[in-house]
């Protein structure tokens, strides 16, 4: 089974203290516990409680989407990104600007949230025990769907899942980040039928429009999961560094 975790270095933690199988089944039989369509927790908890995203403080999000064939698409995101989810020049999260729901800060606002991120990157510097070293980060990811997929279909969706990373993350996918995605598929919700026609859709199947709604609804859910994860993030000072949150600086 693939599996993939983060763990706190440098930010007070010990690089022994790493997530395992016993972690994993506690995890598993936690969530088990909740009901059905319960709320998933976001912020600081979990695999985001040391996560950051640039020198900003990361965290958990989720978001979901249901299309008009009734079938439903989420993502829970770990945003823990050596890039940035904010755009220097003005504030605004990336992820926001792609869906159009972005509102600009004040300038007065951007120049001192600005201010203060340069001193609490200075702040941790000054707090490192470690020699200057790339930053090493990965944002993990599950895009999840209640639709019927085939195992190929499944590592598609995975795939262009990872667009969505783009759009709220820049940069991303660096030689430092090990960003991953998953993707799982209940198979409750058969893909819905449709009539081949002819050209590409005959070629490669009635499901083709149905499906390219589900992975276009994967990276648009993932997006927005980041976006959530930030805005959920709660700031952290400790003796690997100061880290404030969006909601601090914004």
């Amino acid at each position: 089974m693939p599996a993939a975790c983060l763990f706190d270095l440098g930010r007070g933690g010990d690089w022994r203290a790493r997530p395992g199988a016993a972690t994993g089944r506690a995890a598993v039989e936690e969530a088990a516990r909740t009901g059905i369509g319960a709320p998933v927790a976001q912020g600081g908890v979990g695999a985001g409680t040391g996560a950051v995203a640039g020198a900003m403080k990361g965290a958990s999000g989720t978001a979901s989407v249901v299309l008009g064939s009734g079938i439903t698409v989420g993502a829970l995101a770990v945003v823990n990104a050596a890039g940035s989810a904010v755009d220097p020049l003005t504030g605004v999260l990336y992820g926001d600007c792609v869906q159009g729901w972005a509102d600009r800060p004040a300038a007065e606002v951007h120049e001192a949230a600005q201010r203060r991120l340069a001193e609490a990157r200075e702040e941790t510097r000054r707090r490192s025990v470690t020699p200057v070293r790339p930053v090493l980060n990965t944002t993990l990811a599950v895009v999840a769907t209640d639709a019927e997929l085939s195992r190929a279909q499944a590592q598609k969706l995975a795939g262009t899942a990872h667009d969505g990373l783009a759009r709220a993350l820049r940069p991303v996918h660096l030689l430092t980040d090990g960003d991953i995605v998953f993707a799982l598929a209940t198979g409750a919700r058969p893909l819905p039928a449709e009539s081949p026609g002819s050209g590409f859709a005959a070629h490669v199947g009635a499901d083709v429009t149905a499906l390219n709604e589900v992975l276009g609804a994967g990276a648009d859910a993932l997006a927005r999961a980041v976006v959530k994860a930030v805005l959920a993030a709660e700031g952290v000072e400790g003796p690997g560094g100061v880290y404030p949150a969006y909601r601090d600086l914004y």
